[in-house]
């Protein structure tokens, strides 16, 4: 169900998506795909991450469809609190994939000037996927934002941080997601047509 109108813009996390990454294998797949490509990926700052989405959102009229990771996830929603609604509105709607908990007690140093979280809905369709052992936020965290952000939630059993470490490599699986998103994204564009 890929659109050749929507484009995909990959949102990596915390030390970007390697090639063996499954957003790496889905940036080669899908058509009219762009990834967000951070200046530092290793002590990253919420205001650049957020800045370097929002000029990548801005770079290109056409609608888009964000494949977040991670630490991406909570950029996402950093950006969806405080953009323009004019690029508010070219995001058809989010993948969000093992979001990062930044605001749990053991998140590394790195990455805690992400929090607090942004906890309102965001303005657009989205798909939370998290897990019941990713170390990076319990699956009661994960349902919580997903809660809070307005997504449609699916926690995977045994799916870890959903990344190479925990064998996601190109991660087919995942495309359902985003079919059913994208199936979303349609039904609301035909409620207010």
């Amino acid at each position: 169900m890929p659109s050749n109108s929507i484009r995909y813009l990959i949102v990596p996390g915390w030390h970007g998506s390697p090639e063996a990454h499954w957003q790496s294998h889905w940036q080669r797949t899908l058509p009219n795909s762009a990834r967000v490509e951070q200046r530092d990926w290793l002590t990253p700052l919420r205001e650049d991450w957020v800045a370097e989405l929002e000029r990548c959102v801005a770079s290109d009229p056409r609608p888009v469809v964000l494949v977040a990771h991670s630490l991406g996830c909570v950029t996402v929603a950093h950006w969806a609190a405080q953009a323009p609604q004019a690029l508010l509105h070219r995001v058809r709607g989010a993948l969000l994939v093992a979001p990062a908990d930044v605001e749990r007690s053991n998140c590394p140093e790195a990455l805690r000037n992400f929090a607090p979280i942004p906890r309102q809905p965001l303005p657009f369709a989205s798909q939370l996927i998290g897990s019941d052992n990713d170390t990076a936020a319990s699956a009661a965290r994960a349902v919580e934002l997903g809660h809070d952000w307005g997504s449609e939630i699916a926690i995977l059993p045994g799916a870890g941080h959903i990344n190479v470490t925990s064998g996601h490599h190109q991660w087919e699986q995942g495309f359902a997601y985003l079919y059913r998103l994208q199936s979303r994204i349609e039904r609301i564009a035909r409620q207010s047509a």
